[in-house]
């Protein structure tokens, strides 16, 4: 069952899928056409799950289900990450490396490998007040408060030089 993000409990649990690029408008538009489809007949074992998503600079892919209404279960995540492996090849994009690290420099969003993170931070070109993009929120309050954030309220902190 689709709804609107911003119907979604705070507590509604959110998953990200950074792309290693930015996505056309047109690219953006069959990816919201794939995934309505696959939140309307998204199951968890024979019940519908209560789930939206968006899309954000055109490069983050927000899902998320309140499991006030239903919770997820192994099965119906799977389903999600096969979903997003098929918007992998079907758009030749990675969306699911974890050791990418997004970041802003102005109002560009760079996505580099945690090695390169870590040697920009070593050379002060990322500092403390960079802004991040925290992908380990759990809960739409936490995307919502503590996704976009400067480096020194992250776990990319640990990187930054002293």
């Amino acid at each position: 069952m689709f709804v609107n993000f911003e119907d979604l409990d705070n507590n509604a649990r959110v998953w990200i899928y950074q792309s290693n690029r930015e996505f056309s408008n047109n690219e953006v538009e069959i990816i919201k056409e794939k995934i309505t489809s696959f939140i309307e007949n998204w199951l968890r074992h024979g019940d519908q799950l209560k789930a939206s998503f968006f899309i954000k600079y055109n490069q983050f892919i927000i899902l998320a289900v309140d499991e006030n209404f239903n919770e997820v279960s192994g099965c119906s995540i799977d389903a999600s990450v096969n979903l997003i492996k098929g918007l992998e090849k079907d758009f030749s994009v990675d969306l699911t490396n974890k050791l990418n690290i997004s970041f802003k420099d102005n109002n560009n969003i760079n996505i580099v490998s945690m090695a390169d993170f870590q040697k920009y931070a070593k050379e002060q070109k990322i500092t403390a007040n960079t802004i991040v993009f925290n992908n380990m929120v759990s809960t739409k309050g936490e995307f919502e408060n503590n996704w976009e954030v400067t480096a020194d309220f992250s776990w990319h902190k640990r990187f930054l030089a002293h």
